[in-house]
């Protein structure tokens, strides 16, 4: 299994990556912490740590701290755009139980 990213993530992190000037990738991670025990976050870095796992998606860059990819192992990204919201989704395999809102999981 892998992380993957479906074609409307990919194209959404395209579109938001044009604000800025230089080159940046994707931080995907897990923390502690949510209603649900682990809770997921996204950011914009300049580069990845020396032993963060990197995927590119069709020229979006991402990385990994390699304890989160233990969490985001099988997981697909997908962005969401309703009348309600926008906002990235994480299928996530292993989560035995999420928030409503989406942003945490536990197992």
């Amino acid at each position: 299994m892998a992380l993957t990213m479906t074609d409307a993530a990919v194209t959404r992190a395209r579109e938001l990556l044009t604000k800025y000037e230089e080159d940046r990738w994707l931080r995907l991670g897990i923390r502690g912490g949510g209603c649900s025990g682990l809770s997921y976050f996204m950011d914009w870095v300049t580069e990845p740590l020396d032993k963060d796992l990197e995927f590119e998606f069709d020229g979006v860059k991402v990385c990994v701290d390699r304890k989160s990819y233990l969490y985001l192992n099988g997981t697909e990204v997908d962005w969401k755009s309703d009348l309600i919201s926008q906002l990235f989704v994480f299928h996530n395999p292993i989560a035995k139980r999420t928030c409503s809102c989406g942003e945490s999981f536990g197992l």
